[in-house]
């Protein structure tokens, strides 16, 4: 018995070969490779530069929630006046910034005139109106080229209580923007701060 098992496995050892055939290499035809690290291979990556903490859809790209803000601009003038009073710098100011938050956006400023005297006058008083904020806009760092001026003359008078309401209501430059943004839903990670 001793002898069977001893030549059996003798048969085993010289019966088969030592050498083993290298497998086949696969040649790689598609980049596989991530650049941005979104988890979506550069072959089917539509969107190549997504911010590292993104969220993304099957083909690389981030996920925008579209946010937008609103602001506006009121002053009042004294009659037949194009001074912009110091107590409205605040608002200007107010606009100044929110124009710089949103750089892309251009504002309109529609001058009025109170319904007393000469339309054409009125309308050139308007004008200067606008014109003046746009001015104290400039100083405060908005480029000329986002503010257009319009003005209206007395085209369009406030409704109020009487004649001399209407007429101080009505001697004014108005303007409302909007500003629109577009942010990245970001992923959740173990440092994110959750909202109250």
């Amino acid at each position: 018995m001793k002898y069977i098992i001893t030549g059996l496995l003798a048969l085993t050892l010289f019966g088969c070969s030592l050498s083993v055939p290298q497998p086949p290499v696969a040649k790689q035809t598609k980049n596989l490779f991530d650049n941005d690290s979104d988890g979506v291979i550069n072959q089917r990556d539509h969107c190549p530069k997504t911010p590292l903490d993104a969220v993304v859809d099957n083909d690389g790209c981030p996920t925008y929630v579209d946010s937008s803000e609103e602001n506006s601009i009121h002053v009042l003038f004294a009659n037949d006046s194009s001074v912009v009073a110091e107590s409205y710098m605040q608002n200007i100011k107010q606009m100044s910034a929110f124009l710089a938050k949103y750089p892309k956006t251009h504002i309109e400023l529609k001058g009025y005139a109170s319904p007393v005297g000469n339309a054409n006058y009125n309308v050139a008083l308007s004008q200067r109106r606008a014109i003046a904020i746009r001015q104290a806009l400039i100083n405060d760092g908005v480029a000329a080229s986002r503010i257009k001026t319009v003005g209206f003359g007395d085209s369009d008078p406030v409704k109020a209580n009487n004649i001399e309401q209407t007429n101080t209501l009505s001697r004014r430059v108005i303007a409302q923007v909007v500003g629109y943004q577009g942010n990245v839903v970001k992923e959740w990670t173990v440092y994110t701060v959750r909202k109250n």
